[in-house]
């Protein structure tokens, strides 16, 4: 996974700064900072964070990725 700045497919930016082991299941979980408000940081399983979507008959990603 690149580290770096996504756009969520809502129009959200973030910025994954690691990628983690659920301390139990050992699932692999991206890190992330919101890149708007106050900067929250977040996590997400990463088999969701690559998820496709699909919007008004179109297929998208959950995050892209910008830089």
């Amino acid at each position: 996974m690149k580290l770096g700045r996504y756009r969520h497919y809502k129009g959200n930016e973030y910025e994954v700064i690691g990628v983690a082991n659920h301390s139990e299941t050992l699932e692999k979980m991206v890190v992330y900072r919101a890149l708007y408000g106050e900067g929250e940081i977040w996590v997400r399983p990463l088999s969701m964070w690559n998820d496709v979507i699909h919007i008004d008959g179109k297929i998208v990603k959950r995050f892209e990725f910008m830089e």
